[in-house]
């Protein structure tokens, strides 16, 4: 696996704030992998203010989050939740999140302004596709709440398809591809994105041959249609 991947796997950050909402609530984020064949890189759950963003649509990408979308580094990002106060769970899964896989995070009691919630998290093997949550309210009565997570593309990347270990932001290629599925010889086919800002992705094209074609991923695999992940929010009362 590319080096940056690896570290960013083995480092896990998480920020509890000892103030309270009002109401004392302790927020569970649920995240479940929906695809068939791609994973999650170390995810980043964030409540924040209403104007901070890890992402928004139709906006260019910041240079962190394009070093997440490119190779799955949060700690930039991180960075910039620490500057705006607000707090997160790094790397809940501790590692890769797997098809068909689950991760939950815990805040508990986040302080009275961080009342939004992100989630960013790469998608591997894609060249700068995200799953992404940006700035939910969270909801403030005591429940359980179900949503659905769109991947999406940062912009900053020519989907070539090609894997070649990169992943370091403005090298072109994709780092790996964790569950083994991917061919290779690829000769890439495709330009830069004709919508260079943050956009749903269009999902991974492929193709069916394992040492050449057009891409290193297979489309019989690798392609997604719909949601890529289910978020299940538990706000509960303390006791």
């Amino acid at each position: 696996m590319n080096k940056n991947l690896t570290a960013i796997a083995a480092s896990v950050g998480l920020l509890i704030s000892a103030n309270t909402f009002a109401d004392g609530r302790e927020i569970s984020i649920e995240v479940t992998n929906l695809t068939n064949a791609v994973y999650f890189t170390p995810l980043l759950v964030a409540a924040h203010k209403r104007n901070t963003h890890l992402f928004e649509i139709s906006t260019p990408a910041s240079a962190n989050l394009q070093a997440m979308a490119e190779g799955g580094n949060i700690d930039g990002l991180i960075g910039d939740v620490e500057a705006a106060g607000g707090e997160y769970v790094a790397n809940p899964a501790s590692g890769l999140l797997a098809p068909g896989a689950s991760a939950e995070a815990v805040i508990d009691r986040p302080r009275k302004r961080n009342r939004y919630l992100s989630i960013v998290g790469m998608l591997l093997p894609t060249n700068d596709g995200f799953v992404g949550l940006d700035g939910l309210r969270i909801p403030k009565k005591k429940g359980t709440y179900t949503y659905y997570l769109h991947g999406y593309d940062a912009g900053t990347e020519a989907n070539d398809e090609i894997i070649n270990g990169g992943g370091a932001p403005g090298t072109p290629g994709i780092p790996a591809d964790p569950g083994g599925n991917a061919g290779s010889g690829g000769v890439a086919s495709v330009g830069p994105d004709h919508n260079q800002t943050v956009h749903l992705h269009r999902g991974v094209i492929g193709d069916d041959d394992p040492s050449g074609g057009i891409s290193d991923l297979d489309a019989r695999v690798h392609t997604w249609q719909g949601p890529v992940a289910r978020l299940v929010l538990r706000i509960n009362e303390d006791d």
